[in-house]
């Protein structure tokens, strides 16, 4: 059992017992810092979801929005600007609407540098970066993902550095650069294999095939 759990059991045994019932407000604290985690976690497996199936769930949005709630009233700035990262990726990839995503994203990225949450940091830079590719905005997309990229490479994150290298070969064929790209699809794919990032793999075939073509 969670220990933030076994903390509120305590908490509420005092004032059951001992009559101590301004410990309750601790209890509720605690077990809203659970609640938090649990709405993030429940958002993030239907995210997942959706992504091998297509198959958009409502509930999705409302869990990453009670996450939100519940860890700005804790003030834990490192669980809300996660929370507001997976809100941005929702709008952005399942609605497929990248101007509901952008203040939700530039959110998560202020969060996320002021926690010092390196991880989360990564991760909205990169969906920043793609917002700022679809918008024709190639430079700074470029800045984006590599700035997220050296993160990536710093936490260890093969899979993640993959991933980036693929949205940033994209970038060097917009660019022109069609040789640059495969040169680091390659990179992407010795990085994928080796994390066994299967779904990763496909993106990079798929790219390698438009960059051929290009």
């Amino acid at each position: 059992m969670d220990e933030r759990i076994d903390h509120a059991q305590e908490l509420c045994d005092r004032a059951t017992f001992g009559g101590e019932e301004d410990v309750l407000p601790e209890a509720d604290l605690a077990l809203d810092g659970v609640e938090a985690d649990l709405e993030l976690a429940r958002g993030k497996v239907l995210h997942a979801r959706f992504l091998r199936r297509r198959t958009a769930d409502e509930g999705e949005l409302a869990h990453f929005r009670r996450a939100s709630e519940l860890y700005r009233s804790l003030g834990d700035r490192r669980g809300e600007g996660e929370a507001w990262f997976w809100t941005g990726v929702y709008h952005q990839v399942v609605r497929g609407d990248g101007e509901a995503a952008l203040p939700a994203l530039h959110r998560s990225r202020e969060l996320a540098t002021a926690a010092g949450d390196r991880r989360t940091l990564s991760y909205a830079l990169r969906h920043l970066g793609i917002a700022a590719h679809m918008a024709g905005e190639l430079g700074e997309a470029r800045a984006l993902l590599e700035e997220s990229t050296g993160l990536r490479r710093e936490l260890a994150l093969p899979a993640g550095v993959a991933a980036n290298l693929v949205g940033l070969a994209y970038l060097a064929g917009a660019e022109g650069r069609p040789a640059d790209g495969l040169a680091l699809l390659d990179e992407a794919a010795d990085l994928a294999a080796g994390a066994g990032a299967k779904a990763v793999q496909e993106s990079i075939d798929e790219a390698r095939a438009a960059l051929g073509r290009g």
